[in-house]
């Protein structure tokens, strides 16, 4: 069984929050806590600006340390691909006119794909998704 962290569910994870670390604590040997390319292109898309912007030295030096902190957080996690599978499943939920965003979507439909159950606190929108296990390991 993968549990297949979100982006928002990640960032937690990476700041140690309480009940998110527990339960990834908690996971049996047979299951398996991953997430996603999407998230992490996510997370990395979200550092890389910040780091070009960046005015002086030590706020350059500070972004790219967050963005080294992203980037050993993502290399110790495994991170399923968008495969032709996935990519599959993709087209076959936005032919629904499903109405989140595209790379909820692309989450989703990973998760999806490898019968998976998606880790989130986005209820709200991956609750649309057809067929899509979710769990909110926040609460």
């Amino acid at each position: 069984m993968y549990y297949v962290l979100d982006t928002n569910i990640c960032r937690l994870l990476m700041e140690k929050q309480a009940s998110v670390t527990g339960r990834t604590k908690a996971v049996s040997g047979n299951h398996l806590v991953c997430t996603t390319m999407i998230s992490f292109g996510e997370s990395i898309g979200g550092w890389l600006p910040r780091c070009r912007r960046a005015r002086n030295g030590p706020q350059r030096s500070e972004a790219y340390e967050q963005l080294y902190e992203v980037f050993t957080f993502y290399r110790r996690m495994i991170c399923l691909r968008f495969d032709d599978q996935a990519a599959k499943v993709f087209d076959q939920l936005r032919a629904q006119k499903i109405r989140i965003g595209t790379n909820d979507l692309a989450i989703a439909a990973i998760t999806l794909s490898v019968n998976g159950i998606l880790v989130t606190r986005n209820t709200v929108d991956f609750e649309r998704v057809p067929n899509l296990t979710i769990e909110d390991w926040t609460k």
